[in-house]
């Protein structure tokens, strides 16, 4: 079982669904990069050998009797990281885009900014980026849309490479939006008058299989994203949800 290793203890989380091809390969390279540091790889009920290949890497590995999408799976991951007590959580995604190399800076900076939430990001020094023309637009239309929000730039919203502390996590643990929680999850952090910082990390393309956002796909991402952008907002009033 995992457990806290001392003060400023973190956890590894990796979401994976159906990744058998890439996850041994990331969990593997993030003992390299992070040695000591637990990693846990939480299945989303793949139908194929991710948990045994991660657990063949070196990970432990919670596996979800139930298909839940990314939110659910993410949630499942931070509720059990702060009932198990982890001051941090460091979620990297296991189709190995995200470069573990980059974890220690991301956990610096959680330490020394004392931000709630640090994103790894491929654009606040112009770095390269993987992502198709249609995730693109939409990255550029949500940093125009977060921008007021927000009340500071962010160049990355879409970023899964992210860091949170325990007062996200306590928030977190009890509500996580289900399907493309990436933004969603900063008006959270607003609304509460929680800090996030942005700080460049490497991305790389996925090492193998294809990204599930089609064109069709980046549409309806668009929409239900801003939905519930405004529903987050209508239920939050100065920092607290309305009840």
């Amino acid at each position: 079982m995992i457990r806290p290793r001392g003060p400023d203890s973190l956890l590894i989380l990796i979401p994976a669904f159906n990744e058998q091809a890439a996850v041994g390969f990331v969990v593997e390279e993030i003992h390299r990069a992070a040695p000591g540091v637990p990693v846990l790889v939480v299945d989303d009920c793949s139908w194929d050998a991710t948990r045994d290949v991660a657990r063949a890497a070196g990970a432990e590995v919670l596996p979800l009797p139930y298909h839940l999408g990314l939110g659910g799976c993410v949630q499942a991951g931070y509720k059990f990281a702060y009932e198990m007590g982890f001051d941090y959580v460091i979620r990297v995604d296991g189709d190995g885009q995200h470069d573990p190399r980059d974890i220690p800076r991301i956990f610096e900076t959680l330490k020394s900014s004392g931000c709630e939430m640090v994103i790894g990001s491929r654009f606040v020094d112009g770095g390269a980026d993987y992502t198709s023309l249609p995730r693109r637009l939409g990255i550029k239309f949500f940093r125009l849309v977060l921008r007021p929000i927000l009340g500071q730039p962010v160049y990355d919203p879409t970023s899964g490479f992210v860091g949170v502390n325990r007062a996200a996590l306590a928030v977190f643990s009890r509500s996580f939006p289900l399907e493309y929680p990436e933004i969603e999850t900063l008006v959270v952090l607003q609304r509460r008058a929680f800090r996030f910082r942005e700080v460049p990390c490497r991305f790389r393309p996925r090492k193998a299989g294809r990204s599930s956002i089609t064109a069709l796909k980046s549409f309806y991402y668009m929409v239900h994203v801003l939905l519930g952008v405004f529903v987050n907002i209508l239920r939050y009033e100065g920092g607290r949800p309305r009840r």
